[in-house]
């Protein structure tokens, strides 16, 4: 999968180094407020899944910075990018200025990389009052919209206080894996084995979502990257004491989850609402298939649409 050039722009201090350093180098959202104005371009390797390694290029956003990208760098900044992630402070004062700035970035990589897939993040959307934030946001995406010359664009509300920057990072992950349909076709099956209600992998350091399969449905939508942000900061607390964060398992009346540590770059997490599972039985079928994923999230176009094995197993029964 080698290497995927990942752009990070936006104005300076609209929240770009804070959300990676959330993201990708286990900070807290308090702890960004140390964090100091990005110089020039700073580089980060992330390993996803098998060879895929995000190229990231955190952009300064002061305005001398976008001059040199513009007019001196711009094949070196915007050549073989496969994403953008603009990022747009929601309270700036100064919206033409950034719309100018946008739109410059906008045709630097149409320019130099015209099929780059462009995520938007309107950022900060904490500072808005909760009832105004949906009329906000969609007010500021028609207004980015009508400036982007047709580009087809994937608009994000986000803060660093809630689940909302999970969501957003996840699904540009997500973007970037190739043969997820197959991967989910298997994580799918493998749902059916476990007689599970849900099925998700996580990457293991981020704990974005990678992929899911659902056999139930569920009216929270956002419960995945809750769960990314709340067991990201369970799993940083385990570390601090010197000890490794395997796996958990919760338990009441309505359900049961099982979160494990699954292959070298994933923890898978289990959810089931049937008694008849019993939690060794899904331990075993965890266990039974990290094998199997691990060949596929190194080599997915080697398996193709090849399916686990599947012998119409009762439910939770190892396969």
């Amino acid at each position: 999968m080698g290497k995927k050039k990942v752009l990070l722009m936006g104005k300076s201090r609209s929240g770009k180094t804070s959300m990676r350093s959330i993201i990708f180098a286990n900070y807290g959202a308090k702890d960004t407020i140390r964090l100091g104005p990005t110089l020039d371009v700073e580089h980060s390797h992330v390993r996803f899944l098998g060879d895929m390694v995000l190229n990231l290029w955190d952009c300064g956003g002061q305005d001398s910075f976008y001059e040199t990208y513009f007019n001196y760098q711009q094949e070196f900044i915007f050549r073989s990018v496969e994403v953008l992630i603009y990022v747009f402070d929601v309270m700036s004062d100064d919206v033409a200025g950034d719309l100018e700035r946008y739109r410059g970035v906008l045709e630097a990589v149409d320019r130099n990389s015209s099929d780059a897939r462009v995520f938007v993040l309107i950022h900060k959307m904490d500072l808005v009052t909760e009832e105004d934030r949906e009329v906000v946001f969609l007010n500021r995406k028609q207004v980015i919209s009508d400036v982007s010359g047709g580009v087809e664009l994937t608009f994000f509300m986000t803060s660093i206080w809630d689940e909302t920057l999970y969501r957003a990072w996840s699904s540009i992950v997500y973007s970037l894996i190739p043969n997820m349909e197959v991967l989910e076709s298997h994580l799918d099956n493998f749902c059916d084995i476990c007689g599970a209600d849900e099925v998700v992998l996580f990457e293991r350091e981020t704990f974005l979502v990678i992929a899911h399969a659902k056999h139930v449905q569920h009216p929270d939508v956002h419960r995945f990257e809750k769960i990314s942000n709340i067991v990201k900061q369970f799993k940083l607390s385990v570390s601090k004491t010197s000890l490794k964060f395997e796996g958990m398992m919760v338990k009441n009346s309505n359900f049961t989850v099982f979160i494990s540590d699954f292959t070298e770059n994933t923890y898978i997490m289990v959810v089931t609402t049937s008694p008849l599972v019993e939690k060794a039985t899904t331990e075993l079928n965890i266990k039974a298939a990290k094998k199997h994923f691990e060949r596929l999230l190194v080599k997915p176009e080697d398996l193709g649409h090849h399916e686990m094995n599947h012998h119409h197993h009762q439910p939770g029964q190892v396969a």
